[in-house]
């Protein structure tokens, strides 16, 4: 993995922790509780994913940008 791919497992991995010790010692019920543990969840693959596909989107256009080049050096 890259640096900036660690850091940002990292990241989301301690938000999920923290939000979900949070929650726990929270005085809610356990249907609340399970609920905002799951919303939290949702929210937090659906911020990952968006974050992915602009990575994604970025490194395309990257091996784009260096196929144009070798193309160039190589005509």
């Amino acid at each position: 993995m890259k640096k900036e791919t660690k850091i940002i497992v990292g990241v989301l991995a301690g938000a999920a922790l923290g939000a979900t010790i949070a929650l726990a010692l929270s005085s809610d019920s356990t249907s609340d509780l399970k609920s905002k543990v799951s919303d939290f969840f949702a929210d937090l693959l659906s911020a990952s994913k968006d974050k992915l596909a602009g990575l994604a989107d970025k490194a395309t256009s990257v091996a784009d940008k260096v196929k144009d080049k070798v193309a160039e050096i190589n005509a």
